[in-house]
């Protein structure tokens, strides 16, 4: 049997339709008796309100929608979300929210689903997430109408509140630690070239690069995938000057990368230091233990979750917010290189100019063995299927936007 409707109801209780609309909707016109028979009734069938029904009559829908445009198969392994999920959800169940979730595979098919959701009245707003540079989804939104809030920015374009930490300097904590811990070859496996994140990730590198006086500094682009991690520090690896230390944008990328520096005999942290972008209990419990970023991922999938309610009931989009710069946690993946790592290195207690000694590195760097909450995610320049194009930090001048 399909879903019961106010027909059904009605030949069961043996009243007209009018008399189930006027008692389902707790309105004068039948007498108590009969209200009570219709409600038990609509209960012993497991009659609910249409959605869409009640949206068309000014009803919320107590949905919201989140649709996440990457390969199922990345999303599945990756601890940022599914920390960043748990979040959200804490707080929307608590208010009796649905959080609708989609995954596709690319961004047109993303705002397919943005438009068929809001006009089949499926969700009350959006979580939008992957903030790109001159992003489409943007206008999109605002000719909606519908309130979202956009993990990432800050950025020009849309009327949305976005929530968002500040990734350069969050690259800039790991290259002054590593340049001051002797690092002078360092290269960064990045993302997507399209992400917001990624390009102001690039951009720091090659800043601190040239503040710091640094030998090479390179991004190598990839999809976030163990696989292409895999591939890209094997590529890395393989040149006759190869990088004392390598960056990661994400914990599994950074785990691939630590196996296959184990399968190349090149000794972490001695000949290579690796650091993830993202903290999790992965990245806890390899060996070494990696060095990353920490944050609380958990913590800012509630944030967002509040600040989108609170825009379902205020009249204005509220207020941007800038979340706290994730914290470098120094463990046992990072050291001084030895000058064995493909050619020359600098000596382990060399500083170079511009960076600040390892104790004093950064106000956001924890010390090894310290307490650090969990961790954050991804970013560069076009994957490529056949092995790895490694892209020179060079100043193009251009700043996205």
């Amino acid at each position: 049997m399909g879903r019961p409707t106010i027909a059904d109801i009605a030949r069961q209780a043996g009243v007209s339709k009018g008399a189930v609309s006027f008692a389902l909707n707790g309105r004068p016109g039948v007498s108590e008796a009969t209200r009570a028979r219709i409600l038990r009734v609509a209960e012993e069938m497991n009659w609910r309100p249409h959605s869409a029904a009640r949206a068309l009559g000014g009803a919320r829908a107590d949905a919201v929608g989140l649709v996440i445009a990457r390969p199922a198969r990345t999303i599945g392994v990756e601890p940022f979300f599914s920390q960043l999920l748990s979040g959200l959800q804490a707080v929307l169940s608590a208010s009796s929210v649905a959080l609708h979730l989609m995954v596709v595979e690319d961004t047109a098919a993303e705002i397919g689903v943005y438009r068929r959701w809001a006009s089949e009245h499926r969700v009350d707003g959006f979580i939008v997430v992957d903030l790109q540079v001159k992003d489409p989804r943007l206008p999109v939104l605002d000719e909606l109408g519908l309130p979202a809030v956009v993990l990432g920015g800050p950025g020009k374009g849309g009327n949305q509140l976005r929530i968002w930490a500040d990734d350069r300097e969050a690259m800039l904590s790991i290259v002054d630690y590593l340049a001051a811990i002797g690092h002078r070859r360092i290269a960064h496996l990045a993302g997507l070239p399209h992400f917001q994140h990624t390009q102001r990730r690039i951009r720091a590198l090659r800043d601190a690069s040239r503040r710091l006086g640094l030998e090479e500094a390179v991004s190598v682009p990839t999809d976030f995938s163990d696989a292409e991690g895999a591939a890209a520090t094997r590529t890395l690896l393989s040149r006759a000057r190869r990088p004392t230390a390598i960056v990661y944008d994400s914990d599994v990328m950074a785990v691939a990368g630590l196996g296959v520096a184990g399968e190349m005999g090149v000794a972490v942290p001695g000949e290579l230091s690796i650091v993830s972008f993202d903290d999790s209990v992965l990245a806890r419990i390899v060996h070494p233990p990696l060095t990353a970023l920490s944050r609380d991922t958990f913590a800012l999938g509630e944030q967002v979750a509040r600040s989108l309610l609170e825009a379902l009931d205020e009249a204005g989009p509220g207020r941007d917010l800038q979340m706290p710069t994730p914290r470098l946690t120094v463990r046992e993946s990072t050291s001084p290189p030895e000058a064995a790592a493909g050619g020359s290195a600098a000596s382990p207690g060399a500083v170079p100019p511009g960076a600040a000694s390892p104790e004093a590195a950064s106000p956001g760097v924890v010390p090894p063995g310290a307490a650090s909450p969990e961790a954050a995610s991804p970013g560069v320049v076009p994957p490529s299927p056949v092995g790895v194009v490694a892209v020179r930090v060079v100043d193009t001048g251009a700043e996205p936007v």
